[in-house]
């Protein structure tokens, strides 16, 4: 019967356990193929995990030929990891480098076992075999140790200089060239527009202080002007245009996000405050202000833009389960002391939605907001979006509103999204010559996005839609006469992780749903960095 060869070697079963496991310690391949930081190589070590029997590698049978010296290192010394899904990866091939890493690593077992009046489980074979290959690769141990010394050193300088322990920088800049075309404008007058070249920054500082808050401070600066006083709509507005277009320097956001416990999870915000950010919008291609949609319009449904850059809470329950449950309160003006304004005196949303997602391929949610908007709000229903007439129906008085609305994301293949939205409000007047008297308002969108098209990361994407639209109104403002429809196309390319360029075209047939209004197009070159 042929003997094990560590028989025939003389060499002792730890010997050639450890060889088996520093063929497989990622520890050992991490340190020797690339220099990475000491927490790092802690976590990979965690990640192999302790096993405290071989017959719990999927990879190594009883009848294996090193089974023994395997089962011995376990019972024995118990210094042998595996990985995460249960095997050995026992014929890969070794290095001098992973080999000394395996010794070292049952050398500390040893001195351990030693040290704990347990020595009675080391033989003196072992020992004189673990000091030989100590010998033997004190040269390979030494490297190590320096490299370990070194990532521990340029670590130590890391933390020293580093910005914040708790927070980290994230930045985000945007390039637009941008130009209008058309006949003429809202009212018939000549259409004159230039090319302008503008930009917006902004800059996030995201703290968390136990690993599961966070909170958001934001600053921001732009000079990118709504082209709306040259077409003379909103409807054909950027969606990362600025409300101060000089480029100051000013904080936009403030919030702070934690975990009330395992399924609620709450945000308060002291400014900023945008529903589109607190709960999902269901339209994740097309969201984001830099790297979404183009228009103001095509971003995500207007129902999330009530009671936009106010402060306030939101709850949801359940998050990120397949069904959740979000309700919000912001306040339009909380800061404001004065008469009518306030937390609860002033302009106002009450917000709740409920999310269906049952998978990632398919999320439906149902939404609800009341709000109150009086004229220290300007009142804009549809935070500029769609007609004039929908954004005050009864002119700047106190309105209030009830709105519903559908949104809906279908992912069939991971290269394909549909999705689109579909929202109903009644608004009533609550002051003025019309008070009492009620207003109605509809509109409708879908999104498509291609994945993945031409390269790897581009994506293509048109929205097609109709703009809040008074469909019916008791007081003596009146309705809208005709439908504007809204036709937006985009190519996102991504020139790298930190780089995208998105080139567009926005179309408004009937421009403020009038058919007397000629077409007015909109092109736009933008270009995001995020660092």
């Amino acid at each position: 019967m042929t003997k094990p060869f560590w028989n025939v070697l003389k060499v002792s079963p730890v010997v050639v356990a450890a060889t088996f496991f520093v063929a497989n310690s990622t520890l050992a391949a991490e340190v020797n193929e690339q220099a990475t930081s000491v927490a790092q190589l802690s976590q990979e070590t965690d990640n192999l995990g302790q096993v405290t029997s071989v017959s719990q590698f999927s990879d190594v049978q009883p009848t294996d030929w090193a089974f023994q010296a395997l089962q011995s290192l376990v019972e024995r010394y118990g210094c042998i990891a595996g990985y995460p899904n249960g095997t050995y990866r026992g014929n890969r091939a070794l290095t001098r480098y992973e080999f000394a890493a395996g010794l070292n690593a049952c050398l500390d077992r040893v001195n351990e076992l030693i040290a704990t009046a347990t020595a009675d489980l080391v033989t003196k074979q072992d020992l004189a075999t673990l000091q030989r290959l100590q010998e033997e690769f004190s040269a390979e141990l030494a490297t190590l140790r320096g490299r370990v010394d070194s990532l521990e050193a340029r670590t130590a300088e890391l933390e020293a200089n580093q910005f914040s322990t708790t927070t980290k920088l994230v930045g985000e800049a945007i390039f637009n060239v941008s130009d209008v075309f058309g006949d003429t404008r809202v009212g018939g007058a000549d259409l004159q527009s230039n090319t302008t070249f503008a930009d917006r920054v902004r800059l996030n500082l995201y703290s968390s202080f136990s690993g599961k808050d966070q909170l958001q401070i934001r600053l921001q600066a732009g000079n990118i002007v709504s082209n709306s006083s040259v077409t003379g709509t909103n409807m054909t507005r950027l969606g990362y245009d600025v409300a101060t277009a000089d480029n100051s320097v000013g904080i936009d956001k403030i919030n702070y996000a934690f975990n009330l416990s395992d399924a609620i999870r709450v945000k308060v915000d002291a400014a900023g405050g945008e529903l589109w950010e607190n709960v999902n919008n269901f339209n994740p291609d097309f969201a984001s202000s830099a790297r979404g949609a183009i228009s103001r319009y095509g971003r995500f449904s207007p129902i999330y833009r009530q009671g936009a850059g106010g402060a306030g809470i939101t709850v949801t329950f359940n998050p990120g389960g397949p069904l959740s449950i979000s309700g919000a309160y912001l306040a339009t003006t909380a800061n404001n002391p004065s008469d009518g304004n306030g937390l609860v005196n002033g302009a106002s949303t009450a917000f709740g939605q409920i999310a269906f997602q049952p998978s990632k391929a398919f999320n439906v949610g149902l939404s609800y907001a009341h709000t109150y908007q009086n004229n220290s709000s300007n009142v804009n229903l549809f935070g500029s979006t769609g007609s004039a007439l929908a954004n005050q129906p009864f002119g700047r008085v106190a309105t209030t509103s009830n709105n519903y609305g559908v949104e809906a994301t279908f992912q069939p293949s991971s290269k394909f999204t549909i999705g689109g939205w579909a929202g109903y409000t009644v608004a009533t007047a609550e002051s003025g010559a019309n008070v009492g008297k009620n207003a109605n308002a509809f509109y409708w969108a879908a999104t498509l996005g291609l994945k993945d098209l031409g390269r790897e990361g581009n994506v293509l994407g048109v929205i097609f839609g109709q703009s809040p639209k008074i469909t019916d109104n008791e007081a003596t403002t009146g309705e809208d006469l005709d439908t504007s429809y809204h036709l937006e196309g985009l190519y996102k390319i991504k020139v790298s992780d930190n780089i995208q360029v998105t080139p567009g075209l926005l179309v408004i047939f009937n421009p403020e749903h009038n058919d007397a209004n000629d077409t007015i197009y909109v092109g736009t070159l933008r270009t995001t960095f995020t660092f």
